[in-house]
């Protein structure tokens, strides 16, 4: 069996690590599609947000009370650079950290593509699933707000780190989409799984930017395995993270029936065939999709596993 997973930020690691352990008791092969959108060049760096969480924690190196970030950190690079007044100083780079970033850096500018560049890092981590990013190209989610009275579009991570989303906020633009391929293994992996699940990632800044890049989207929709997606909203509050705040900028309820209605049904132009939800939202009704019930909570990877089986048996 054949897993394709979109996903991206912590909870798109967390969930990947239960698509992890399931696949492992039934025998299958897992590849993560992960969102580059939070990407951002800072410090002459290039710092992949969504790659590096997943990479951590599936290889036991993240901070478990964070969520992101490696464990046992220090901030020496840190506070050197606010020492010497470089900017940005809303984004903290953990030294552990530089070393990811310095690797990273070093290979893209020697010319090889982000796909490949992860394959190396991943040497180090075995992730125990193959990880790609949605694209080799450039993708980075800006932020269209007001600040100080001018309407103007910031990158994602200042919008959410500097600002913590609170601005007026209007839309939410993948700069680069349009020009955007595809990094190799994308769509063969989309195209050849007997499973696409989506993970409960943010559905507007996690999924939204994979679905951007040409040609993904539709492989999804019209490939032959069945779609499920995992809501991200437990009871009318996202697990974690700012979707409210995304949402309510498209104006989606932040329900497990807005965000599963903004996917939408593949049988009127959507991706999904079957919808997880909590318990807790197990009255939603989508047309066109098949909708289950399991606890959503991801406390554990065994219980994340569980929610994983429970999405499978929807198809």
């Amino acid at each position: 069996m054949r897993i394709v997973v979109l996903a991206g930020g912590i909870g798109g690691a967390r969930f990947l690590a239960g698509v992890r352990a399931y696949a492992a008791g039934v025998g299958a092969e897992v590849t993560a599609v992960v969102n580059v959108g939070d990407d951002i060049r800072l410090h002459g760096l290039r710092i992949c947000p969504d790659l590096d969480s997943v990479m951590y924690h599936l290889g036991g190196g993240a901070d478990p009370e964070r969520g992101w970030g490696r464990a046992d950190e220090t901030w020496t690079v840190k506070s050197e650079l606010a020492a010497y007044g470089a900017e940005p100083t809303w984004f903290g780079l953990g030294d552990r950290d530089v070393a990811t970033h310095l690797v990273r850096t070093t290979m893209l500018d020697a010319g090889y593509p982000l796909s490949a560049v992860t394959e190396a890092l991943c040497e180090r981590w075995r992730p125990g699933v193959r990880l790609l990013p949605a694209t080799d190209d450039r993708l980075e989610t800006h932020v269209v707000v007001d600040v100080d009275g001018e309407r103007r579009a910031v990158h994602f991570q200042e919008w959410w780190i500097r600002y913590r989303g609170d601005l007026p906020t209007h839309r939410f633009v993948f700069v680069g989409a349009d020009a955007a391929k595809p990094a190799p293994g994308v769509l063969d992996s989309i195209e050849g799984a007997d499973v696409v699940l989506v993970a409960p990632s943010n559905p507007v800044v996690s999924i939204a930017p994979v679905l951007a890049v040409a040609g993904v989207r539709e492989a999804v929709a019209g490939g032959s395995a069945p779609v499920v997606g995992v809501s991200p909203i437990i009871g009318g509050r996202p697990v974690r993270g700012m979707a409210d705040k995304c949402l309510a900028t498209l104006e989606v309820p932040c329900t497990a029936a807005g965000v599963g209605g903004m996917y939408g049904s593949r049988g009127d132009g959507g991706i999904l065939d079957g919808w997880l939800v909590d318990p807790a939202d197990g009255d939603v009704a989508l047309p066109g999709v098949r909708v289950g019930a399991a606890p959503l909570w991801m406390t554990d990877e065994m219980a994340t596993a569980a929610m994983v089986r429970a999405a499978m048996e929807l198809v």
